[in-house]
């Protein structure tokens, strides 16, 4: 029997078939906040770009899509080498998902005291982990993950480097710029975004700067360099990623674990949006800028989803 065609919402609109996960990074939704900026200029427009939205649940899918495309191209993953990288967490659950469907062996080096949902997605797609030392942050898996590939005299692994690697914000600048510009429809005035890597933000304003040189790019950074905004780097007290280019953001902001945390648990009740606290610095910092314009589009990241915090429950057994 065919289905009334009554019955059907009219929101439910025909979509394409992808050959596969991998083509479906990218093309995030972009939301307006209305909540959490109340009391605003009613010419202030704040937007949040939804990460999450990607099929490995973050904003990292981009940047490893991109290097793992790159790799192959050029077959530096050739005969069966493994992929090894260091990472906080989501650009390892992005390269296990995008291994897993492309082929390609992934061990990742990550410190012990990442969120226990991080560390199961990444199993469950079959890449193995070898951990670092937690009080060494980042900067310790990237020392462990570099000196494994220098005692590796078969060959065995290639190192992609995220935090050296131009693909990385060339994902950004191909496509994330894009379309913030489109969907914007061009009105977009700043952007705002963390510092981890540092890809999404130089790759991102590398490409608005090409539409409009005007548009003004923020970087939000930990206040500190012992702080609780998984995922962020505070510059000053880290190694700095070679793919950083300071002159690509305009300003550059502080943000306190407290208010990241903060931000993250308000955009959550107020817009019904759960993100992560390396989110709530974006949506932080976001708030701040537009406080100060009479009028404006701020757009801002939202990373990955409050789950990748949230360690499920374990068994006794």
């Amino acid at each position: 029997m065919n289905a009334d065609a009554s019955a059907v919402d009219a929101s439910v609109r025909p979509l394409e078939l992808w050959p596969s996960v991998v083509e479906l990074v990218g093309n995030t939704p972009l939301v307006r906040l209305r909540g959490v900026t109340a009391g605003l200029s009613d010419r202030v427009e704040v937007y949040a770009k939804l990460e999450y939205f990607n099929p490995g649940g973050s904003v990292k899918d981009r940047a490893a899509r991109q290097i793992l495309l790159d790799a192959l191209e050029r077959g530096d993953l050739a005969d069966g080498r493994t992929l090894i990288d260091s990472t906080s967490g989501n650009t390892g659950v992005a390269y296990a998902m995008l291994g897993a469907a492309l082929g390609v062996p992934v061990t990742l080096v990550m410190p012990s005291n990442v969120s226990q949902a991080r560390k199961d997605i990444i199993e469950a797609y079959g890449a193995d982990i070898i951990y670092s030392d937690p009080l060494e942050s980042s900067d310790g898996a990237i020392r462990l993950a570099k000196r494994i590939v220098a005692e590796d005299t078969e060959g065995r692994y290639y190192y992609p480097d995220q935090y050296a690697n131009p693909s990385n914000p060339g994902a950004h600048e191909r496509t994330t710029a894009p379309e913030i510009w489109r969907d914007t429809a061009g009105r977009v005035t700043h952007f705002v975004a963390g510092l981890g890597t540092s890809g999404t933000i130089v790759g991102t304003s590398r490409g608005l700067k090409r539409f409009d040189p005007s548009i003004q790019v923020v970087a939000v950074e930990p206040d500190a360099g012992f702080h609780g905004l998984e995922g962020l780097k505070h510059m000053a007290s880290s190694i700095v990623p070679p793919i950083y280019d300071r002159s690509a953001h305009d300003r550059l902001l502080p943000i306190t674990t407290e208010d990241g945390w903060d931000a993250a648990e308000t955009v959550a009740r107020l817009d019904g949006l759960a993100v992560g606290w390396s989110s709530g610095a974006s949506l932080a910092g976001a708030l701040q800028v537009a406080r100060e314009l009479d009028e404006g589009v701020v757009v801002c990241i939202f990373c990955d989803h409050a789950d990748r915090y949230i360690a499920p429950p374990r068994s006794r057994s």
